[in-house]
């Protein structure tokens, strides 16, 4: 897939709810491939931790793949954490992270994981 659709991917998921602070497609090897920040945001993560964070969804992507003969490939992962919810999804050997707003209430927690899955399912082949 071209580095364009992955922009795409990620302004199309941003554009989902103002709550989203971060959407970033990440590589096998951890890299960010592209990414959208919601404006005046500070981020959580310094620039060091942030590239930790990816190669930690890098490695547990390839670590997942041993389980999905078994149990089926990865849709989606949601994590809460004390300050922010992130969910994430597979897009082939790609991660698409996501991190929203921790005030933000399950019913849109779930509509925005299911306004998200008809963008994933598009660019998965």
């Amino acid at each position: 897939m071209a580095k364009k659709e992955y922009q795409i991917i990620c302004d199309a998921i941003a554009s989902i709810s103002p709550y989203i602070r971060f959407v970033g497609v990440v590589g096998k090897g951890g890299n960010l491939l592209a990414y959208r920040r919601r404006p005046d945001l500070e981020p959580l993560l310094n620039a060091k931790n942030t590239q930790h964070q990816f190669s930690h969804i890098a490695i547990k992507t390839d670590l997942e793949s041993f389980f999905d003969k078994s149990l089926g490939e990865v849709e989606f992962v949601w994590e809460e954490r004390k300050k922010v919810q992130t969910i994430s999804f597979a897009i082939d050997k790609v991660r698409v992270w996501i991190s929203i707003d921790k005030k933000v209430i399950r019913s849109e927690m779930l509509r925005i994981i299911d306004s998200c899955l008809p963008i994933v399912k598009k660019y998965s082949k």
